[in-house]
């Protein structure tokens, strides 16, 4: 059956909410429930979140229910309902399951000038619950009117993933700094630019490690220079491709980011999730195409940081993995440029996990090592080679240009020849590429010009407990197929 044509005027009609958004104050108040199972729970928890007094109606209450209440500071009264246990409520919630009591409950309430809510009725309530987005004291409400609860759970999940765990911290702290900035700062570009800085800048960035007394300082100095805007530059893990895992607080810090200086790697999908508006300057390094030197880059960031510009530093992997930040902390670190660091998934995880495989194992391998082939170019085997031959499980980053060389070292070192080697072009993404083999059949990753994507070889014992039916053998002998 198709849907009646939308007209303009329908259209316009349809916009009006039959139910307006309101916040009301329940601090100290009544809040009462009458029901004794799984909805009048719902409720409890829900009305928990705020400063009500509770209490539960509830003449047959379920254990979990008298539990709850017994643990959360609420009053249960295990008696029959009665009108005036609704006495001085503020708000009502009728959650009984059965239609004839609830429908009493709400005439009751109605009776007694109380709004009322019946649970799964809504042609009976006076108000809707929202699903809520706590980060007391701020609120996010989505409502949908009772038309749809599961999509806005949806949307309360969406919403609660952009928003950092300590806003609510955070905007207490700043309800102290009001006054001082309305005495301090005039209207205007001031107190607008002083504002958006706190939210945003240093004491926002010390509050979600968790330090009052350092969010405190940041507001001090940001109020003593009047609202200027400071720079800061956030080297951020992009993980290794696949957009879904990137963390919530990169999620967040390309949002609010001035520029993205990222790696020529970091798919575009990646980066389209900052700001639409935000500045982007590519600087990623292939095999023989470096856009801009490593110096180039860490002066790129210390005069972005110094322009006041927030900064994200978009790096494939993790930032602190062969991710060169090091170097770039210290350029800024010395021109006095705020910065921070947020880890990301390195692609050794990634692969792993494309593989089902174990980076470690018990009683098989306890340890890891992250290298890059080009450790393996020297005329000795690193130290970590110690590790390989002892059974610990490594993971080469960038190797497959000298997968022979790698190979021939380790087995010249004492590596069995048969240790199990997995392979992976692209971790990660839809397009990955799996292959898997030994360590003698690597040299053939060598000649494999069409792996063009970033590839992560694994080697060591606790390989031969990945999954394998998906993979392709990196190398066909006379005899069989090779299989780990």
């Amino acid at each position: 059956m198709r849907g009646s044509k939308v007209t303009p005027e329908m259209s316009s009609h349809e916009s009006r909410l039959n139910a307006f958004p309101v916040f009301m104050k329940v601090e100290g108040r009544s809040v009462v429930i009458v029901g004794n199972g799984d909805e009048a729970l719902a409720k409890a928890r829900l009305m928990a979140q705020s400063s009500a007094r509770l209490t539960i109606v509830a003449e047959d209450a379920e254990a979990e229910l008298s539990a709850w209440a017994a643990a959360n500071d609420a009053r249960l009264l295990k008696a029959p309902y009665e009108a005036k246990l609704l006495a001085g409520a503020t708000l009502v919630f009728a959650a009984t399951g059965d239609e004839a009591l609830d429908a009493r409950i709400v005439a009751d309430a109605r009776a007694a000038g109380i709004c009322v809510n019946a649970v799964d009725r809504p042609e009976l309530c006076d108000f809707f619950t929202p699903a809520l987005v706590n980060r007391a004291p701020v609120a996010i409400a989505i409502g949908t009117e009772g038309a749809g609860p599961v999509l806005a759970q949806m949307i309360r999940a969406r919403i609660d993933r952009m928003l950092s765990p300590s806003l609510g911290r955070l905007a207490t702290l700043a309800a102290s700094y009001r006054a001082a900035v309305e005495h301090l700062l005039p209207k205007g570009a001031a107190r607008r630019g002083y504002w958006n800085e706190f939210f945003n800048g240093a004491p926002a960035r010390a509050m979600e490690i968790g330090s009052l007394e350092e969010a405190q300082v940041a507001a001090d100095i940001l109020l003593s220079r009047q609202g200027e805007i400071v720079g800061h530059v956030a080297l951020v893990g992009a993980g290794p491709g696949a957009e879904d895992l990137l963390t919530l607080r990169a999620h967040r810090l390309l949002m609010e980011a001035d520029v993205i200086v990222h790696d020529a790697l970091v798919p575009e999908a990646v980066i389209a999730m900052g700001r639409r508006d935000a500045a982007r300057i590519g600087v990623g390094k292939r095999k023989g195409c470096h856009s801009k030197s490593q110096a180039e880059i860490n002066e790129l960031l210390v005069e972005l940081g110094q322009a006041g510009k927030r900064v994200v530093r978009l790096k494939c992997g993790d930032p602190l993995v062969f991710g060169r930040a090091g170097e770039e902390m210290a350029a800024l670190r010395e021109a006095g440029v705020s910065y921070e660091v947020v880890p990301g998934v390195t692609a050794a995880f990634a692969a792993a996990a494309d593989f089902e495989l174990p980076l470690t194992l018990r009683g098989v391998a306890s340890s890891m090592v992250f290298t890059t082939g080009h450790d393996l170019k020297g005329g000795t085997l690193p130290d970590w080679g110690k590790l390989a031959i002892s059974g610990a499980t490594v993971a080469v980053y960038m190797g497959r240009s000298i997968a022979a060389e790698v190979a021939t070292r380790l087995i010249e070192a004492g590596l069995s020849p048969d240790t199990a080697v997995a392979v992976v072009e692209n971790a990660s993404l839809a397009s990955r590429r799996l292959f898997h083999g030994t360590l003698a059949d690597l040299p053939a990753l060598e000649a494999r010009e069409d792996l063009t994507g970033p590839v992560m070889t694994i080697i060591g014992d606790a390989v031969a407990g990945a999954r394998f039916d998906t993979s392709t053998a990196l190398a066909v002998h006379d005899r069989e197929t090779v299989a780990v």
